[in-house]
């Protein structure tokens, strides 16, 4: 089977498609409220058709979304491209997750995604980092019981708010700088958002190992994950296909004959 797979995040919206519980490719497009659904489905088309794949041979179509304006826009889009009604991750979905909430509705869909995906391939305890516009960490018990996690800002949020905040500091690249020691402004604020991220991490993990009682398998995905995560000194899994390989999961979970 063909699927396709769209997770819809505040800065940046993830397509794949998976065959055969295979993800064949990963792509990232902008997010935008102002584009049309048509607009999306011709740049999904072309994400299609630049890996060669017919959208008229799909065999269904998930998505999951932490932008509700863009759900119903994206869901019209991939109807006008493939014919095919995508299933939509929310209340209703069938996710084999035990989810140990306050209030488990306001779980976001991407959160309970990738937990599914992790949870299948490493096992559990896990603890999920996804690195977007927040960074989240959510952690899946040894009984394999979503019981919560963190929020904190984002790399990127970080940064806009020293450029946006300060008078005197500089719009820069982001990237690693040789020392965590800056010898300029730009590696300084280069230092402290990357550095700065991976010790924050390091530091939350041992305090949630520390509350839980004992270890778990680390695993982060996002697009600012692979700039962080090789700083970190906890042994972390960066598995970028994470929440396609989860939507592909609870689509088979759910889909009926």
């Amino acid at each position: 089977m063909q699927i396709l797979t769209i997770d819809i995040g505040n800065s940046n919206i993830v397509i794949g498609c998976a065959v055969d519980h295979k993800v064949e490719f990963v792509e990232r497009m902008h997010t935008s409220n102002t584009k049309t659904d048509l607009e999306y489905a011709i740049d999904c088309h072309m994400v299609l058709e630049l890996h060669k794949i017919d959208a008229t041979q799909l065999d269904g179509a998930i998505i999951s979304s932490v932008v509700p304006p863009l759900t119903d826009k994206l869901a019209l889009a991939i109807k006008k491209l493939t014919g095919i009604e995508p299933m939509i991750v929310g209340p209703g979905i069938k996710t084999g997750l035990n989810i140990l909430m306050d209030q488990p509705s306001q779980v976001g869909s991407d959160l309970v995604v990738a937990s599914v995906a992790a949870m299948h391939d490493y096992g559990a305890p896990v603890i999920v980092i996804d690195m977007g516009t927040a960074t989240t960490m959510t952690v899946v018990d040894k009984n394999r019981n979503f019981i919560g996690g963190l929020i904190l800002p984002g790399v990127q949020l970080a940064l806009q708010s020293l450029e946006n905040g300060t008078a005197q500091l500089p719009k820069i690249h982001l990237k690693a700088p040789e020392k965590v020691i800056g010898g300029n402004t730009i590696d300084c604020m280069q230092s402290g958002l990357v550095f700065g991220n991976a010790s924050a991490i390091d530091g939350l993990l041992d305090r949630m190992m520390n509350e839980m009682g004992y270890t778990a398998t680390v695993v982060a995905s996002g697009g600012l994950a692979p700039l962080i995560v090789p700083h970190c000194s906890h042994k972390i899994i960066l598995d970028d296909e994470l929440l396609l390989k989860g939507l592909d999961i609870l689509f088979e979970k759910n889909h009926k004959n």
